[in-house]
């Protein structure tokens, strides 16, 4: 199959969609697929990236941008390439782009739903009132792009019962995002360059780390942890909290740490290069989240991956990644994220089978066995569509 992938955010941009649509790329290549990115202009994009092609964009929140709508010039070569199908992985000016583009090819049109956009309309408006609108704005787009679509992948049964709440009546088909498990492997980090990133940050050879890794910003619910670290960490004489990432509310965070009191114990790591992020995983004693603003999560699964346990508030989207004393736990309240916060740093045996049985729960999230599935999803979609055009 000749494959279009459009996406406003990808690879060298840190974050969920961007890794998710290059791993997608690389293994559809692997199972013998021509695959073509379509995507936004970025500074740091490598010169001699292979079929990647990027419109003009401009720089929108952090590391986002926002492409052309349509580019004429790049519509005739995509017209030359012969494509079989299209698949979009945002709702704006690329998932627009190629939504246009299945339309005058006549071609089947998959779309991924990746982010719950009414968690993030506080970046929007600050009124109250005002983000009501906002939410029920971002509900009806959600909605109306879905449903002008052949087909939906929402990467767990939480998003789908969303969609279907928003009234998107396309067909849903729930495929979990996957991850380059090798990339997290512990036969590919030394132990010395793991010891010095600790010494670097601060971090004694004795301290346990509890440890935050993924964008720095509001939706992500930080607030909670750092209340929380406030009593937990009080008579805990080796234990750090570390935050690695950047995003819009560091320095406020930074702030609300100090006025705490554990801006001692706590450390802010900023953003590090995605390359590079398997050593501050494996650096870290226990993965910890309270995040609610979801879809997949794909950062628990990195951790267990890793052979981090984790620790995250109740959620959906976590329903058959976190398996409770198995690979981790779900808190529901600050009493629970003590409790479960001591089994796994107080009781060096629990923890030492929880890092096993974490990286064996995530076979399953394979990137190849997720491509394997898009794959199968194309297949469908291609075979509906013909079938459509003889009805028709």
């Amino acid at each position: 199959m000749k494959i279009g992938l459009f996406t406003d955010t990808y690879y060298p941009q840190i974050n969920g969609v961007a890794t998710s649509v290059l791993m997608l790329k690389e293994n559809l290549e692997k199972l013998g697929h021509r695959v073509y990115v379509f995507t936004t202009t970025d500074p740091k994009a490598d010169k001699n990236e292979r079929n990647v092609f990027r419109v003009p964009s401009i720089p929108f929140k952090s590391s986002r941008r926002v492409g052309m709508l349509y580019n004429p010039l790049l519509s005739r070569r995509i017209k030359r390439l012969g494509l079989d199908i299209i698949h979009t992985n945002t709702e704006f000016s690329l998932g627009i782009f190629g939504r246009i583009m299945a339309r005058e090819l006549n071609i089947p049109l998959v779309h991924t739903y990746h982010t719950i956009y009414e968690d993030y309309t506080h970046y929007i408006v600050k009124l109250g009132m005002l983000d009501t609108i906002a939410k029920k704005t971002a509900r009806k787009l959600s909605e109306n792009f879905c449903n002008s679509v052949d087909s939906v992948i929402v990467p767990t049964a939480k998003v789908r019962d969303l969609l279907l709440s928003y009234n998107v009546y396309k067909q849903i088909s729930v495929i979990p995002t996957g991850i380059n498990l090798e990339k997290y492997s512990g036969t590919k980090y030394n132990t010395s360059r793991i010891l010095k990133i600790r010494r670097e940050l601060g971090i004694k050879d004795e301290d346990k780390v509890i440890l935050y890794l993924g964008r720095i910003s509001e939706e992500k619910n930080i607030d909670e942890l750092l209340y929380g670290m406030k009593a937990y960490l009080k008579d805990k004489l080796n234990t750090k909290f570390v935050l690695v990432g950047d995003g819009p509310d560091k320095d406020r965070l930074e702030n609300i740490s100090k006025d705490l009191g554990i801006y001692n114990k706590t450390i802010f790591a900023g953003e590090r290069p995605w390359d590079e992020i398997g050593f501050y995983y494996k650096m870290g004693d226990i993965f910890v989240s309270a995040s609610q603003s979801e879809t997949q999560g794909l950062t628990y699964i990195e951790a267990l991956a890793s052979g981090l346990p984790v620790v995250a508030k109740s959620d959906r989207c976590l329903d058959g990644v976190i398996e409770a004393g198995i690979n981790g736990y779900m808190y529901n309240d600050l009493h629970e994220f003590y409790k479960y916060l001591d089994m796994v740093l107080d009781d060096n045996h629990h923890r030492e089978l929880l890092k096993l049985n974490a990286i064996k729960s995530t076979v399953k999230f394979s990137a190849m066995n997720f491509a394997v599935n898009i794959e199968e999803h194309y297949k469908k979609a291609m075979k509906n569509k013909k079938r459509f055009r003889k009805v028709s």
